[in-house]
């Protein structure tokens, strides 16, 4: 019953579509005033999306298996938590999940921008509109979550053992309010292109919306990371895994897109920059859908697909993007030419170089993700892009980007100078000497990461300072730049610091270093409701002399049949201490992987503070001066 209420109302919301474009076209034409009728429809349609996802959720919660999504996704012994969360653990409820934020969004948009030209409001309502039924049509044709199964199983597949885990559960929703964020930024813009409506008082709306998808996007980033980290025993919080990529290059996009934003609302200039970003930030997010659901990434977060869903999208993304680039094109007038053109020593300007930077930096994420695509399609060669790749196009530009962060906030709108600007100086050569010391003290390449830590170093002693100096003026973008310094410079400690110790052990054997001795001491068994589990204890003697015991587990799922690998992680303020085990098959030792990760805890709280500069910057009522 739940299964048909939910389909049904996907239907009716589809048609409740065609209704608000058929009544914006005739208010759009024929009235001065807002036909309130279209905020109805908008509730209505948003409505008949929440019964579909909570009728999807009673399906999972009741364990329903006559739904094939809950058939094959959920299981009677799995946790009631889980069976909640699995409702968006899967290809066809997060599509669901997608079409419920986008009906919300578009609301809430509604309801916000009554102050606003009554023609761009509905504009904007009907490129919603245009996304919305893609959405519509792509679940009710090639990913229905309401499909019946005949005869009716007793038991379920059961959810993938990896996704059962708390900050698994909040990460996609997250996630997705930042993507979907993005639509409304996307159809705003081309509705105020198309008007010719964009000024600073549209400027100062849209950041909102800017705002609120940046927050939810690094918010939704952080717990990724974080689940990746512990949950699939990689020891790291970046591996460039290809859909950590995808979530990373919309962030870039939509980072270069807030600044300049800022600058259109003080001074009406970077509108091209404005409306580009706009486009590209939704495409990126809506080409990150596609290769995640078309089976053509290799990922341990793609979902189960087939072809047909891919191409669906890859269409639907094509038209999107082509009525983007007509309407730039076509309708796009830049208001005041002389806007554009910056004193060289100002705020504009060095906006303007982060943002080259942050659309380098994205080339070479969107290179590295995409290339192995492209060469396995026309070679058939198959190739992973890892780390140094990364690392060696990143890292020399890194290191001017961020002098330049560290000297940009400095400057003045419209035109600066250098007075009392000395303590620039005296920063540099402290950075420089305390950068020296540490390098040398553990004798690591001296050049590179000398000059590499020296603008980290740089960067945070400037944004530290205006912290004592400013106070709570700036207090947004002072929190937001100096959490960016401090994740920067965690990152890099945490890069050069790590060590990591492998090696196979059997019960009672140990192995030694000249700084750790790892002895395996025991192992033991524990039944819980889905998995049993089997604890290893290992006692880690350090070359001081303290002594550390760990308990990594395997886990052995029994719907579906699966064995996962548990880290044992001991945090404290300064390292991370983590183990993993996992069982050689066909042999009676296991795989061991010990890791000393330092300032961990420190990257999770500086993006902590980067989210929560944005949400100061959302609720301040007085603008920067």
């Amino acid at each position: 019953m739940a299964s048909l209420i939910g389909f049904y109302s996907l239907i009716f919301g589809l048609c409740v579509s065609f209704l608000i474009i058929l009544f914006s076209i005739k208010n759009f034409r024929n009235s001065n005033i807002f036909d309130n009728k279209i905020i109805s429809l908008t509730f209505l349609q948003f409505f008949l999306v929440i019964v579909s996802f909570l009728s999807l959720i009673l399906s999972f919660v009741k364990s329903d298996f006559s739904n094939q999504t809950v058939f094959n996704h959920s299981h009677t012994t799995k946790p009631l938590f889980y069976k909640v969360s699995g409702t968006w653990g899967n290809h066809e409820g997060s599509l669901l999940l997608w079409l419920l934020v986008l009906t919300l969004f578009i609301f809430i948009f509604l309801l916000k921008s009554k102050e606003h030209n009554k023609q761009y409001r509905i504009l904007t309502l009907l490129f919603q509109q245009i996304i919305i039924i893609g959405f519509f049509i792509f679940v009710i044709k090639t990913s229905n979550p309401f499909n019946y199964i005949f005869p009716v199983p007793n038991e379920g597949l059961g959810l993938n053992p990896i996704l059962q885990d708390p900050a698994l559960a909040i990460h996609p929703p997250i996630l997705y309010l930042g993507y979907v964020g993005t639509s409304i930024i996307f159809s705003s813009t081309l509705a105020a292109t198309s008007l010719n409506y964009i000024s600073k008082e549209w400027a100062k709306h849209i950041k909102q919306w800017i705002l609120i998808s940046w927050i939810f996007l690094t918010l939704g980033i952080l717990l990724g990371s974080i689940w990746a980290y512990y949950e699939l025993g990689w020891g790291g919080f970046w591996f460039w895994d290809p859909v950590e990529n995808i979530s990373l290059m919309p962030w870039l996009a939509l980072t270069s897109l807030l600044h300049c934003i800022l600058v259109l609302e003080k001074r009406l200039a970077l509108t091209s920059w404005v409306v580009v970003l706009s486009i590209s930030t939704f495409t990126l997010s809506m080409c990150g859908t596609f290769l995640v659901r078309s089976g053509i990434l290799n990922s341990v977060h793609t979902f189960a697909n087939d072809p047909e869903r891919g191409l669906f999208i890859l269409i639907f993304l094509f038209c999107l993007i082509f009525l983007s680039l007509f309407i730039f094109f076509f309708f796009h007038k830049t208001k005041n030419k002389d806007s554009n053109s910056f004193f060289w020593f100002s705020k504009e300007t060095s906006i303007l170089i982060n943002n080259w930077f942050m659309i380098y930096f994205l080339t070479v994420v969107l290179i590295g993700t995409t290339y192995p695509i492209f060469l396995e399609v026309i070679s058939s060669k198959k190739i992973s892009v890892g780390p140094p790749f990364y690392n060696k196009l990143i890292i020399p530009f890194l290191i001017p980007f961020l002098f330049a962060m560290a000297i940009g906030p400095k400057l003045s709108w419209i035109k600066s100078d250098l007075k009392n600007k000395s303590y620039l100086i005296l920063f540099l050569i402290i950075s420089l000497l305390l950068s020296a010391i540490i390098i040398k003290s553990f004798n690591i390449n001296f050049l590179i990461n000398t000059i590499l830590v020296t603008s980290a170093f740089y960067l945070f002693f400037i944004t530290l300072r205006d912290f004592f100096i400013k106070g709570f003026k700036n207090l947004a973008q002072n929190l937001t730049h100096f959490g960016f310094s401090l994740l920067i410079l965690s990152i890099l400690f945490n890069n050069i610091f790590s060590t990591e110790i492998i090696t196979n052990l059997k019960i009672g054997e140990t192995f030694e270093t000249d700084k750790y001795k790892i002895n395996f001491e025991s192992i033991e068994q524990k039944e819980e409701q889905n998995f049993k589990a089997i604890i290893g204890k290992f006692n880690i003697k350090n070359f001081d002399g303290n002594i550390e015991i760990m308990k990594p587990e395997l886990r052995i799922y029994n719907q579906p049949n699966i064995v996962t690998s548990e880290a044992d992680i001991k945090t404290n303020l300064l390292v991370d201490k983590f183990m993993t085990m996992n069982l050689v098959q066909n042999q009676d030792y296991f795989n061991i992987r010990y890791q000393i990760k330092p300032f961990m805890l420190w990257i999770w709280f500086s993006v902590t503070l980067i989210s929560f500069g944005g949400l100061i910057s959302l609720f301040k009522k007085k603008y920067e001066a």
